[in-house]
């Protein structure tokens, strides 16, 4: 039996149309259309938009890479002579003045110091004195020698009267007409004058034998004093400080009325036969950097050849010094202290990728760069390998290639984002 319905139980008519729940079901299907997009289908690269027109952009080219540096070079004398105070002394006179050419031998300065005279005249006292005593000795020794040779000339009468005598005993001693103990006598007398003629001889020759020595030595010493003396006249003559080569006096340091002590640096002469060019070198290259290298100066559009002939090892702030000759020709009033910019070859050209110089590798590293795509409306992040440079180019070993353009100016606004994209 059907239960009859009541107002309460009426049936409700479904609703048509679009409702809520319907728009919650399609928002949520798009958003997850819009992650499946995004996960497979968009493209992750961070991304920057940049004026094109305010990027340095320049091409890949295959040429000839040189390798060299540009430093700058000062114009120094082929070789400095110092002029060293020989004597100290005070200054009188300066007879040449600073920058003019000299010659050798030439009197710059006079010095004077009284206590040299002092020394003069003493070397000479000293001196006459000791050829006095020797002009005494030499008397001596001569009146000695005379009287010597007097005593040897009494010596030899008496050993000859004395033989006469015995010989005249010895043939009355035969006749028995002398007694025995008055040809002992005789005998003796005789023995006893010719032992004394020999002990005479023998202190003659020692006697000569010790002037001889005596009179050395004293000639030695005179010579020495002598030589001496010369010295010390030498040193008054140093007072004079003269050039010791030809050139340009350089630099001059005394004053007149100075006190100038022995070894004082007073100056120098720049020898100006020829010159030289310093340089001061980045120690990055102090590997490469050796003698016979070659370089060029360039000077009024004229190129003039150099040669390394010099490299110091010791790293100063940074740098080290290398010193170059010319090798041929020698530009036309050249002066020292001018400073010219030097091409200095480090090793031989070669056939390369090249990418000019600019502001990226500050950045980078050398590592990677901004490639420009073929449409040229955007760039991207490229690793590369640089290897050696030259005031113009880097040359590039790897990951780039001839005719793609690239972006060479600072990325230091581009932060980490891989693309670059063109403002329109």
């Amino acid at each position: 039996m059907d239960t009859p319905l009541n107002n309460m139980d009426k049936p409700i008519p479904k609703k048509k149309g679009l409702q809520k729940k319907h728009l919650v079901y399609i928002i949520a299907g798009a958003a997850f259309i819009v992650l499946i997009y995004l996960a497979f289908f968009s493209e992750k690269t961070s991304t920057y938009r940049v004026e094109k027109d305010k990027l340095i952009i320049e091409t890949v080219i295959e040429d000839q890479f040189n390798d060299y540096i540009t430093v700058p070079g000062t114009v120094e004398p082929i070789s400095t002579v110092f002029l060293d105070a020989q004597e100290g002394g005070r200054v009188e006179e300066i007879l040449i003045e600073e920058g003019s050419m000299v010659r050798k031998g030439d009197i710059i300065l006079r010095l004077s110091n009284p206590d040299l005279y002092l020394n003069i005249l003493d070397s000479e006292a000293q001196l006459a004195e000791k050829e006095n005593f020797l002009r005494n000795t030499l008397v001596a020794m001569e009146q000695d020698r005379l009287q010597i040779k007097r005593e040897l000339l009494n010596l030899k009468y008496d050993v000859e009267r004395k033989e006469r005598n015995y010989r005249q005993n010895v043939e009355l001693m035969k006749d028995s007409l002398i007694s025995v103990e008055e040809f002992l006598r005789s005998k003796e007398d005789l023995d006893m004058a010719k032992q004394s003629r020999e002990l005479f001889i023998e202190r003659q020759k020692q006697d000569s034998v010790f002037r001889s020595v005596q009179v050395e030595n004293l000639q030695n010493n005179l010579e020495n004093m002598r030589r001496n003396l010369g010295l010390v006249r030498q040193r008054v003559e140093n007072l004079n400080v003269r050039a010791t080569v030809d050139g340009q006096l350089g630099l001059l340091v005394p004053e007149i009325g100075q006190s100038i002590a022995r070894g004082f640096n007073m100056g120098q002469i720049n020898v100006l036969t020829s010159f030289k060019v310093t340089a001061q070198i980045d120690e990055h290259y102090i590997d490469r950097i050796r003698t016979q290298l070659t370089a060029k100066l360039d000077r009024q559009g004229s190129e003039f050849d150099l040669v390394v002939r010099r490299v110091y090892p010791e790293v100063r702030n940074g740098t080290f010094e290398i010193d170059m000759t010319f090798e041929n020709s020698v530009p036309d009033n050249i002066r020292t202290g001018q400073t010219y910019y030097i091409s200095l070859q480090l090793g031989q050209p070669k056939r390369s990728l090249l990418v000019p110089i600019g502001g990226f590798f500050q950045e980078t590293g050398g590592q990677w760069i901004f490639v420009l795509d073929e449409t040229e409306s955007f760039a991207t992040k490229r690793d590369i390998s640089i290897g050696r440079k030259n005031p113009k180019y880097y040359e590039v070993l790897e990951g780039l290639q001839p005719g793609e353009k690239v972006i060479i100016s600072g990325y230091d606004t581009f932060g980490k984002n891989e693309k670059l994209v063109f403002k329109k």
